[in-house]
């Protein structure tokens, strides 16, 4: 399921336009992004949670020379499943 199949389940479930149903997952994401950026962490019960930690520089290797080369610390963002989404896929 891509964006704009997932705009037409929201849609056709809420019984609402699409352009209503892709401004409401365009906010969604939207505040999901802008929470995580603030180092929060976000939680939907029975679904999952998002949270961002963060990666050290460490050394790597280029796999074409063999060369070490340097990896900078970043933040990456992680997402955790609930029970209830666990459950329903198994």
């Amino acid at each position: 399921m891509n964006k704009s199949d997932l705009i037409d389940a929201m849609a056709a479930d809420a019984g609402i336009t699409k352009a209503a149903a892709k401004k409401s997952l365009e906010s969604f994401l939207g505040n999901v992004q802008k929470s995580l950026k603030k180092g929060n962490r976000v939680s939907l019960v029975g679904f999952g949670s998002w949270s961002v930690s963060k990666r050290a520089a460490r050394e790597g290797r280029n796999p074409q020379t063999g060369k070490t080369i340097k990896i900078a610390a970043k933040n990456v963002v992680k997402f955790k499943a609930g029970s209830d989404l666990q459950s329903s896929v198994n």
